[in-house]
């Protein structure tokens, strides 16, 4: 592929445009973004989240990033676990999605020790050393050039710091005929349904598709400069937890 194209799902498309692409589909399912996680795993993801957050082990007093936290329910355990003399920063790409987990935050009774910014994961605005831990969950796969926020996510952690990514991954080869058949059946038909968007959801299971496998993100998180590097299978692989820590 040359360096002016890139993948939108399983299109080419040329590289500037991808952004806005993502931002579309975003856009047109964001209100019932939360209602669609739950649905399209039968509520898993909570479960996932809730092993991101254990894995994370955030203290009284740290300074969180939240990367394409979209809705704000992992930002929302992290205000609460670090306390008023800690700081979460929600961020997204996406407008809208800022705007619906602001909602969300504001009706929660959340926010004196939390803010929200709308920024690009591949050039994050925020002093080096900033952060003590760094979450991007279901987000990483929309981002056109990984390496370049994962180098980004690095340079804006503290020394110590540790980068949890959570991510849908390749499966067990026994469930994949399965998960195929639900990825480009149902959850398509789901999104029509509930959405009134069939395509953004099929975009977001081709996207999956495109996403590193398990070994070849821990590579990366790893060239760029994470060391410690690991990850956890979740759902037989349907899922992966990857952590990295700065040193």
């Amino acid at each position: 592929m040359s360096k002016q194209t890139t993948h939108f799902g399983y299109e080419t498309v040329p590289l500037e445009n991808k952004a806005g692409l993502v931002r579309e589909v975003f856009d047109s399912v964001a209100s019932r973004y939360d209602l669609m996680n739950d649905l399209m795993s039968g509520g898993l993801h909570r479960l996932w989240k809730r092993f991101t957050l254990d894995q994370a082990a955030v203290r009284k007093g740290q300074v969180v990033l939240d990367l394409a936290g979209g809705t704000g329910d992992l930002a929302r355990e992290f205000s609460s676990q670090v306390g008023q003399g800690g700081h979460v920063v929600l961020a997204d790409i996406n407008a809208n999605m800022l705007l619906e987990g602001r909602k969300r935050l504001i009706d929660a009774g959340v926010g004196g020790n939390l803010s929200i910014a709308q920024v690009n994961a591949e050039c994050l605005p925020f002093s080096r050393s900033s952060f003590d831990c760094i979450t991007i969950a279901f987000g990483l796969r929309n981002v056109t050039d990984k390496q370049a926020a994962l180098a980004s996510m690095h340079a804006v952690l503290k020394a110590g710091g540790k980068l949890l990514v959570l991510e849908f991954s390749h499966p067990a080869d026994a469930i994949q005929p399965i998960y195929d058949l639900y990825s480009f059946k149902v959850l398509p038909l789901l999104g029509k349904l509930v959405a009134g968007d069939a395509e953004s959801y099929r975009y977001l299971a081709e996207s999956i598709r495109r996403h590193p496998d398990q070994e070849t993100l821990k590579a990366m998180i790893a060239d760029a400069g994470f060391e410690r590097c690991r990850y956890h299978n979740l759902a037989g692989g349907i899922v992966a937890l990857h952590v990295g820590y700065k040193i």
